[in-house]
């Protein structure tokens, strides 16, 4: 019985340790898109690459797709998808604003923290909605906490790719 209990704490700290830096790269984007003007974020990274807008409306998308693949229910903004998710920057048309997909971004992060709450250990070692049963059972990695684990690797492959664009409109 002791060593379930270690066990389930150690289960608790690994769990709050990813959530932690998953907190950790959202506020790193929130911050880096309230640095500058609205204007400064239509900057290509680098020559010929994405705009800044464009990773944000990516980075909206991305993290609205944990909505369904998390079991928590629809997409927010599934308009989001075909400009930010499947198609390259400035190859479909959208209207959005730095402004809009700032909000956005909030109220997903928002919605996905109230539901991050919610879960036990256990939920977090059980099977995304992108898995069946049946191969869950063969491959017990393919869990919620290991999604958390690569869309974290994800936000923060992004943010290394915005800090071009923060070193380019500091020399400007």
């Amino acid at each position: 019985m002791q060593a379930d209990s270690v066990n389930n704490a150690a289960t608790k700290q690994i769990i709050t340790q990813v959530l932690n830096a998953w907190t950790a790269e959202n506020k790193k984007v929130t911050d880096f898109f309230s640095k500058y003007a609205d204007d400064v974020y239509m900057q290509e990274i680098a020559e010929g690459r994405n705009r800044a807008i464009y990773l944000l409306g990516h980075l909206v998308a991305v993290n609205d797709a944990l909505l369904p693949l998390m079991g928590f229910g629809e997409r927010l903004y599934p308009e989001l998808e075909q400009p930010f998710l499947r198609s390259a920057d400035r190859t479909t048309e959208h209207s959005y604003t730095v402004a809009d997909l700032k909000q956005k971004w909030q109220e997903v992060n928002e919605l996905l923290s109230t539901h991050f709450a919610k879960l036990e250990p256990s939920d977090w070692l059980d099977r995304h909605m992108s898995v069946s049963p049946e191969d869950f059972a063969k491959e017990p990695h393919r869990n919620r906490l290991n999604v958390i684990l690569g869309r974290t690797n994800h936000q923060a492959s992004h943010m290394g790719q915005l800090n071009l664009l923060h070193k380019h409109a500091l020399a400007d």
